[in-house]
């Protein structure tokens, strides 16, 4: 029946949207292992970007968070509260960790979480519900979670490696759409307020980021194209947003610089 079909069509527009964003983050977590798999121990040793962290505690970093991520995931399936000690046990572990086993250990880690949630089964994905805070995620809430994260971590090692390094468009189509909830943390409050609309391209967005004392707010735009303030790729937007916009790493854009530079200072990054 009519009904019947709507959700039939609904469902599979659902698991669309996963393969999708689990296809993006294999391709990122393949293009991790491309980069970081070739390095030498003196190579690993180098700064990433952040400059406070070497491409091995970048790879720590994503590393014991793929860890901390697949036992919660495990926790909540089978009813289990995760301990709360969890994430600082493991994050001392692998800070202990020698450079090599940094990066050796956290390829490993990461593909094994992928290939977890790979393996889950539609009965799991709809039962799974994460918490971090007052905020609640579903299973695909968190694959865009960590999407987003190993996208942003994964150029912060390719970039020191080439200096043009972006993030790949199919994953920054992804990414750029699973910013609102980002910029939360990512803002700096206390600027002038201030409203700047953004057109992105590669993929297409009108977007209007609303700054304020207390820090930012985006929202999807309506109108013309031509309304926008500022028009740049979606990654480089994307990058922006996480501080990662600085000037030696901006491509062309189009718009006042003014705009881009109020933005630079209220999305400052690590």
């Amino acid at each position: 029946n009519e009904s019947g079909a709507r959700r039939t069509a609904a469902g599979w527009h659902k698991l669309r949207a996963r393969s999708t964003a689990l296809t993006a983050l294999r391709a990122s977590v393949e293009r991790l292992r491309s980069i970081v798999e070739p390095l030498d121990d003196g190579a690993i040793g180098r700064s990433a970007y952040p400059s406070e962290w070497t491409i091995a505690q970048v790879m720590s970093h994503l590393g014991s968070g793929a860890v901390i991520l697949q036992r919660r995931f495990d926790d909540q399936l089978a009813g289990i509260t995760t301990p709360d000690e969890l994430a600082p046990r493991t994050w001392d572990e692998w800070n202990a960790k020698t450079p090599r086993a940094q990066v050796d250990d956290g390829l490993a880690a990461d593909a094994d979480l992928l290939a977890h949630l790979e393996a889950t089964n539609d009965d799991q994905r709809e039962r799974f519900s994460f918490s971090m805070g007052p905020m609640t995620f579903d299973f695909d809430g968190v694959v865009g979670l960590r999407l987003n994260e190993h996208a942003f971590h994964t150029w912060d090692i390719a970039v020191d490696l080439d200096p043009s390094a972006t993030i790949p468009e199919p994953i920054a189509a992804l990414v750029v759409d699973n910013l609102a909830l980002i910029v939360q943390f990512t803002a700096r409050p206390g600027g002038d307020p201030a409203t700047v609309r953004v057109r992105t391209t590669e993929p297409e967005r009108l977007i209007t980021v609303e700054l304020s004392s207390e820090g930012a707010v985006l929202a999807p735009t309506t109108g013309r194209a031509g309304s926008a303030d500022l028009e740049l790729p979606a990654e480089a937007f994307a990058r922006l947003i996480y501080g990662r916009l600085d000037p030696l790493h901006t491509p062309a854009f189009v718009g006042d610089p003014v705009d881009l530079d109020r933005l630079r200072a209220a999305f400052p990054g690590p």
